[in-house]
């Protein structure tokens, strides 16, 4: 039924409309454009397709490098830092050429390269945004900053603790170079007024999180193993937030039960028992067609401060008899300001913008254990460094 939606026009037509009325008319129409990128067949020849519309390639503004040129480089990186600087663009690279073509030249790039060694050697590109597939993000993030670079690392920045370590190796042996992560709902204006809020109460804290996610096809490379799983491709978000809203100083060691259908691939409810007392359950579903796009409801409770986030777009606040509701006029989940945030601080020299290794470290842990508990149905305790399935015989004598 929903792939028959999927080819109506009519649907179509509809969802445009909707989502102009969620995200305004210019990040619609960006959405929209992403599709006809997406769709390109145009290659290029030999290892490398000059931009002939790019008449300064060797403009000094020209320094961001992109690797990985799907929609979301394409209707969010991308977009963002045209905004900010239309000469923004020197590179593009992707293992399907034509992407890489089609991004550089709708953004007026200077060249998009079959080979990503070209980015990372050229010494023009001073930051890199890895947007690749999953399994490829710490790989060239550790290229890009042995070669002396500072990288925007989408999430997940890594898949599995051995790219951890020789992320975190990488990062000590380049302490010149920053890193970004790319968890943008932190940023959100919202869960910023949200978070600030819990800061201010003492004591631990309560999060329940329900989330409704796009329903994708069982052989989706999201759910290949190389690739994390579903867990790792979306779930990582909301134990970011919620490590942003506990504290990683505060954070572990932590215990992690999951529940999971036999063969589930896509629904989880996730418990979290931080060291503080802070409680967190996390619920994923995907069961089918979410019409507006991911459904994102938060509940939290510390002290005198009970809210309610909806979908990034309204936050209600109660504390004791005083009441108040937020609104945005349009959803924001952050991106602009972190696609944002990663390009003012190379451009400023502004390392307090950059991720920590700790926070990087910490971030990665919470979701590689919660990738552990779902995969073997057991709990799980992690600590600053290990992952450690707890015995179903302790379990029972505790």
């Amino acid at each position: 039924m929903h792939s028959d939606l999927n080819q109506s026009i009519f649907f179509k037509i509809k969802k445009v409309l909707r989502y102009n009325r969620l995200y305004g008319p210019r990040r619609t129409l960006i959405k929209v454009r992403g599709q006809y990128h997406m769709a390109s067949k145009v290659d290029f020849d030999g290892t490398e397709w000059v931009n002939p519309a790019c008449k300064d390639p060797d403009h000094p503004d020209r320094w961001v490098g992109i690797i990985g040129c799907g929609n979301f480089s394409f209707s969010n990186i991308a977009y963002y830092l045209g905004k900010e600087n239309s000469r923004f663009l020197r590179a593009t690279h992707d293992i399907a050429k034509p992407q890489a073509r089609s991004l550089c030249a709708f953004f007026g790039g200077a060249y998009a390269a079959e080979d990503p060694r070209r980015l990372i050697e050229d010494e023009a590109i001073r930051l890199v945004y890895i947007a690749s597939n999953h399994a490829s993000h710490a790989e060239y993030a550790i290229a890009c900053l042995d070669a002396g670079k500072h990288v925007h690392i989408e999430k997940p920045q890594v898949i599995s603790e051995d790219q951890l370590k020789r992320l975190s190796e990488a990062q000590r042996r380049n302490p010149q170079c920053m890193i970004f992560l790319g968890f943008n709902r932190p940023r959100s204006k919202l869960f910023e007024r949200a978070r600030d809020a819990l800061t201010k109460e003492d004591g631990p804290l309560m999060v329940n999180w329900f989330l409704a996610g796009h329903s994708i096809p069982d052989d989706h490379w999201y759910f290949s193993e190389e690739e994390g799983g579903r867990i790792l491709g979306n779930l990582c978000h909301w134990t970011d937030l919620t490590l942003e809203m506990v504290g990683h100083e505060k954070a572990f060691p932590c215990t992690i039960t999951a529940i999971a259908a036999p063969n589930a691939k896509s629904d989880f409810a996730i418990s979290i028992l931080f060291d503080d007392g802070s409680v967190a359950g996390i619920t994923f579903s995907a069961k089918g067609h979410t019409f507006e796009g991911v459904r994102e409801t938060l509940n939290a409770h510390r002290g005198d401060v009970l809210l309610t986030l909806s979908d990034f777009k309204t936050l209600r606040l109660d504390r004791v008899e005083k009441k108040a509701t937020y609104s945005s006029f349009f959803r924001d989940h952050g991106h602009r300001a972190n696609v944002i945030n990663s390009y003012d601080a190379v451009r400023d020299g502004d390392r307090s913008k950059a991720t920590s290794l700790d926070y990087s470290r910490a971030t990665a842990k919470l979701f590689l254990g919660v990738k552990e508990a779902v995969d073997l149905r057991t709990p799980v305790v992690v600590d600053a460094d290990k992952i450690e399935a707890i015995d179903s015989r302790e379990r029972r004598s505790a």
